[in-house]
């Protein structure tokens, strides 16, 4: 995206990639389909220490104008839930687009490229790599975080940012399943597969989507996003029935249907397998009629469906994290450019910098919006 806007303001671009192909990760995101922005991309759906840093560049480069540019492209999209946009045939369509807009404006792709170092000179920059030496008067890093390192990903990012003096926001993995501990794993191991609508809460944040037992603990949407605000050792809450109130939900039908047996109302209101092991794990009579149960044994499962609790034992980490919380400390940006306050003509953008967005189609949408505002500049 960069490189697209400097070279149609008539820089000479080159952009150097040690992958065998580009936009790997462009391929692999939603499924296949690519949610490639969200219509609804604020300021407040991305973590920073400073979360003023990206107001400017969403501002001047919105979802409203990559949108354009799919539309131009004629590439068909439909709209999933919420703003997301995805590709109707693929992702491929995206890297297309994007590779014909690099070469229409005359920049060059070299990929299988090394980067072996970077110095500074007076003229700007050398770029030592496994082809040959470079020089440029501007250097721009849009190496992304650690995410994913099967796919290519390197922290190269962060040793450059830290050999010209930047700070480095502590990462880790954010947009990532939750893992269990053994003892945990092995109660809830039958359920791999079982999924529903839940909110899952960490602290005071709490999202409402769709929720995965795995074979290693637990995932889907509400779960990936709730982990980019968990800490290691924190609790975390889930309400199963997604807001309804389960006592009021089992009185009802202890009233309607005092004859039934709990385990099939229980398997009612949640999937019968997960129903089946919360009646077992939490002790409960699946056999006993409904009119037949007390107050404290209707509690019990009440509590169990809108607020279970659990504390995970970490997350899957890197290896299947969607994106990289921290990165690049902000202050040593400018917000308008990209550019470091610290070496002129060298510039930090996208996912190596510290803002980290919700799932969604939202850190495609900082992809852009960054790469944007630095090609403006560069």
């Amino acid at each position: 995206m960069c490189a697209i806007e400097a070279a149609r303001r008539g820089r000479k671009v080159v952009v150097l990639d040690h992958a065998a192909k580009p936009a790997e990760k462009i391929r692999i995101s939603g499924g296949g389909k690519c949610n490639f922005t969200h219509l609804k991309t604020t300021p407040k759906n991305f973590l920073s220490q400073n979360p003023h840093f990206c107001i400017s560049a969403l501002k001047r480069f919105t979802a409203w104008h990559f949108l354009d540019r799919v539309i131009k492209h004629g590439i068909p999209y439909f709209e999933k839930t919420e703003g997301q946009l995805f590709c109707e045939n693929g992702a491929q369509d995206i890297i297309d687009m994007l590779l014909d807009d690099l070469e229409s404006a005359g920049g060059e792709l070299w990929l299988k490229t090394e980067i072996t170092g970077v110095t500074q000179t007076e003229g700007g920059f050398d770029v030592k790599t496994s082809r040959t030496t470079l020089a440029g008067e501007r250097l721009v890093v849009a190496t992304g975080g650690l995410s994913i390192p099967k796919m290519g990903a390197t922290g190269l990012a962060y040793e450059l940012a830290r050999q010209f003096g930047h700070d480095i926001v502590a990462t880790r993995a954010g947009l990532v399943p939750f893992t269990l501990g053994d003892e945990k794993l092995a109660a809830l191991g039958a359920l791999s597969g079982v999924s529903l609508e839940a909110t899952v809460t960490a602290g005071k944040t709490k999202f409402n989507d769709g929720f995965l037992f795995t074979h290693r603990g637990l995932s889907g949407p509400s779960v990936l996003q709730i982990s980019s605000y968990w800490d290691l050792g924190e609790p975390v809450k889930v309400d199963l029935l997604a807001g309804q109130d389960a006592m009021a939900v089992l009185m009802e039908k202890k009233r309607d249907r005092p004859k039934a047996m709990l385990t099939t109302i229980a398997s009612e209101i949640l999937p019968k397998r997960l129903a089946e092991k919360w009646l077992e794990i939490f002790a409960l009579p699946a056999e006993k009629r409904m009119a037949d149960l007390n107050k404290a044994e209707m509690q019990t499962l009440a509590d169990a469906i809108n607020r279970w609790t659990f504390t995970p034992m970490g997350t899957e980490g890197y290896r299947t994290a969607e994106v990289t919380l921290g990165g690049i400390d902000t202050d040593g940006l400018s917000s308008q450019t990209m550019e470091s306050k610290l070496v002129p003509g060298l510039y930090f953008i996208g996912e190596c910098v510290d803002v980290t967005g919700w799932l969604g189609g939202y850190n495609f949408q900082w992809a852009w919006s960054s790469g944007w505002a630095a090609g403006q500049a560069v």
